[in-house]
């Protein structure tokens, strides 16, 4: 067990600073109007993962251990690691900020078909030397409330979502429960699988009519859906009516989660779009340390009715923060 959680701490330490990361730098490359849709679709690759994940543990876990499916996780990023040294390019933001590093701007620029002359001189918004981002910023007049809100509605809603991935295969394969672990592996990936069209349609939805009225009415959706569970018999022979629970829970979750990305590079402004995203999503990653306890404590307690309650009651602290937050993302007819 201790060897275990060190080696996930360091895991964490990877994903963790990944993620957010990967939503500021998406925001450098698209306009604007397009960067909700852009950055989640950075970010819904992560239930993508998770539906490969759950295929992968339900065929090969039972013939081959655990141990094999955890080689294929680490062998697979290491591949990938060498291929993103060569083409992924750095934040053309901080590229102009490092006179050394113009020429790597220029061929970065000339990729995205801009059109730039070798003895171009760059500026960054507050100038070539202005001062860099820091988390004292964060906390200025003008943005303290939004950087609040938004640690905890990720820390609420990573709660949620992490007491998913977490509980849902244990939960399922309890002897009082009944179900196998390939069916208890198939409803996480509908939970994934589900974040994913769900990530999708919320960031269109988003750009069509702004993140407040989006994210509050799926959250509160979220919030209904846990409900319905908690009421819900989970039956193996009544598999498919929790399965699609699973998989509309999944897609009401991961939408939030994921637009929540483009709603905090929007809150953000360039000079500390990447610290504010991932000193957010860092600070409320608190929830999903607390996921392991809060879902053991509701099955142990109250089994899945109290578990799924705890879902709802997540979701609903997340609808709050959300409700708190100034600077939300204006949709395409709304105005200015």
């Amino acid at each position: 067990v201790a060897m275990l959680t060190a080696v996930r701490f360091l895991a964490g330490i990877g994903l963790g600073g990944a993620m957010p990361n990967a939503a500021a730098l998406t925001a450098e490359f698209v306009p604007q109007r397009q960067r909700p849709f852009a950055i989640t679709l950075t970010i819904v690759c992560i239930p993508v993962g998770g539906v490969i994940a759950g295929l992968a543990a339900g065929a090969i876990i039972p013939p081959f251990g655990w141990r094999v499916l955890f080689a294929s996780g680490g062998v697979v990023p290491l591949v990938l690691v060498i291929l993103l040294f060569k083409v992924l390019p750095e934040s053309p933001s901080f590229l102009a900020g490092v006179r050394d590093r113009w020429g790597e701007l220029r061929s970065t620029l000339r990729r995205m078909g801009h059109d730039v002359d070798d003895d171009v001189v760059f500026v960054t918004a507050g100038g070539v030397d202005g001062p860099r981002g820091s988390i004292a910023e964060l906390f200025s007049p003008g943005l303290r409330r939004d950087t609040l809100a938004l640690i905890g509605a990720f820390g609420s809603c990573l709660l949620a979502i992490w007491m998913a991935f977490l509980w849902i295969p244990a939960m399922l394969t309890d002897p009082s429960i009944g179900f196998t672990q390939p069916e208890a592996s198939l409803a996480l990936s509908l939970f994934n699988f589900g974040g994913v069209a769900g990530a999708i349609a919320g960031a269109l939805i988003i750009q069509r009519i702004g993140s407040r009225p989006a994210l509050l009415t799926i959250s509160a959706a979220a919030i209904v859906s846990a409900l319905v569970l908690s009421a819900m018999p989970l039956d193996p022979r009544a598999a498919f009516n929790a399965m699609a629970m699973f998989a509309v829970s999944g897609a009401l979750f991961n939408a939030v989660q994921a637009t929540m990305y483009a709603l905090a590079a929007h809150v953000f402004p360039t000079s500390i779009r990447g610290t504010g995203v991932g000193a957010t999503v860092a600070v409320g990653r608190v929830g999903n340390v607390a996921a392991s306890y809060v879902g053991s404590w509701s099955l142990s307690v109250g089994g899945p009715p109290l578990y799924f309650q705890m879902w709802a009651a997540a979701m609903t602290l997340v609808f709050v923060f959300l409700a708190m937050i100034r600077r939300h993302i204006k949709g395409v007819g709304a105005p200015s």
